[in-house]
């Protein structure tokens, strides 16, 4: 579940605000502002409705335009997308979440934040659209025959424990306890899958852990890959259900299972399948497994992986980005989450032996407005930024991942804005990608468009 999805929206009106340009659609010459009734004569329910019948070589659009119904041919590739762009994404209601879950990071967001981020979505669809990891407690039978039928995959799905009992009771939600069931059926019509858990210390680990890993390896190869989370804790939990942090002697208790099944997973089917995510490493105190673990980073999302990949990214980009010929004396500064500083300053300081007349300054942000059990980049906000760099010296730019902000916008989670922080910086920022190139153009000032 997540809070970044839009909000439900009443307008179920297929209303298209965009026709990507060059595409069939925009070719027969369908327009914003059209209003698509049918695809080959049938009406769609949903998003699904619209992939499934658009998949064909040759696709007959009934729009209303104007108030008058007009009809389109298309011609193209089975499986090329019309182009076609729609007001409400889904083409239905978004569909929010039912679960009461004792973990929720929405529940723990302070007041007085915009609208969206308190909208709880658990939508299937937008697992299949955006990735989004859902729990499947809103997916009816007619549901899941729909997504077997219209062979939509991968499916994320976040399971938390297999027993039913305790499924139940960590997503205060009855009907909760048939995940496997649901799970079993979509690995028989063999649509991929990859899942998450998320571990709350004396819940669902230990022994619990063992038997949901165990449980879920029994879906492989349709099941593709498992992570495991720690619960992100806020200090907005007044009145929420009672949890304690992690720390290094449970991370290490934790790591200890996830390495055994690994090895298990291995000598079975030759893939690690389940994955720690980095932070446990760091409550661990122990070193980050070497890339070949990740098995290709299939939950990268989720933060497994992200620190190992950046940081053989950025020694590959050493050995191939060629640096200005004569490179003046640069100054820049680096700003990012107290979990990743550590690693961004050994990679700056491998920059700097490098390139003599380069300095990097990394300040890792303590983040005082949702407590300090949160270390991700991610859940900086602008005001955190802006008070903790006020008086340091940042050079003559400050670099930022983009991860910290709103995505495909200059906003930040509280919604400062980069310019606003700018002006309070008085220094001129840089969004810095996700890549480890990206990271070392960056340090140099070759920033790429």
């Amino acid at each position: 579940m997540t809070g970044n999805a839009k909000q439900p929206n009443k307008k179920t009106t297929h209303l298209i605000d965009s026709v990507e340009k060059g595409s069939p659609a925009d070719r027969v010459g369908m327009r914003p502002g059209d209003i698509l009734l049918a695809l080959n004569g049938q009406p769609l329910r949903d998003i699904f409705d619209y992939y499934y019948l658009s998949d064909d070589e040759a696709v007959t659009l009934s729009v209303e335009r104007g108030g008058k119904t007009r009809s389109f041919s298309v011609k193209k590739k089975a499986g090329e997308d019309l182009g076609l762009g729609f007001e409400n994404g889904l083409l239905d209601d978004y569909r929010s979440c039912q679960n009461g879950c004792i973990f929720c990071f929405i529940d723990q967001m302070p007041p007085h934040m915009r609208d969206t981020l308190y909208f709880k979505d658990d939508d299937t669809r937008l697992s299949f659209l955006q990735g989004n990891y859902v729990t499947l407690t809103n997916m009816s039978d007619e549901d899941l025959d729909r997504v077997i039928a219209y062979r939509m995959a991968p499916i994320n799905i976040s399971v938390h424990a297999t027993e039913p009992d305790l499924r139940c009771r960590m997503l205060r939600n009855r009907f909760a306890g048939d995940v496997l069931k649901k799970m079993r059926r979509i690995a028989a019509a063999r649509l991929t899958m990859n899942a998450q858990i998320v571990l709350c210390r004396g819940i669902n680990d230990g022994e619990h852990l063992l038997r949901t890993i165990r449980d879920l390896f029994g879906l492989y190869p349709y099941l593709r890959s498992l992570s495991v989370v720690p619960v992100g804790l806020t200090k907005y939990r007044e009145g929420l259900f009672e949890l304690e942090p992690f720390d290094r002697d449970s991370a290490l208790e934790v790591l200890g299972i996830i390495h055994w099944m690994q090895r298990a997973c291995m000598k079975k089917h030759k893939v690690h399948f389940v994955h720690a995510s980095d932070e446990w490493y760091l409550l661990a105190g122990k070193g980050l497994p070497p890339e070949a673990y990740y098995d290709g980073y299939p939950q990268l999302e989720n933060g497994v992986g992200m620190l190992r990949l950046l940081i053989e990214e950025f020694k590959d980009a050493l050995r191939s980005v060629r640096a200005p010929l004569f490179m003046r004396k640069r100054r820049v500064s680096i700003a990012t989450g107290r979990l990743a500083a550590p690693f961004i300053k050994r990679l700056c300081q491998i920059a700097e032996k490098r390139y003599p007349r380069l300095r990097v300054a990394v300040y890792p942000i303590r983040n005082d407005f949702f407590g300090k059990q949160i270390t991700v980049s991610g859940l900086i906000t602008g005001e955190d930024l802006i008070a903790q760099l006020q008086h340091k010296k940042l050079g003559e730019a400050l670099l930022l991942p983009q991860n910290m902000f709103r995505a495909g916008e200059e906003v930040f989670l509280d919604d400062v804005t980069l310019g606003e922080a700018q002006d309070a910086l008085h220094i001129p920022i840089h969004i810095v990608k996700s890549s480890g190139e990206d990271l070392l153009r960056s340090l140099l000032g070759m920033d790429r468009e």
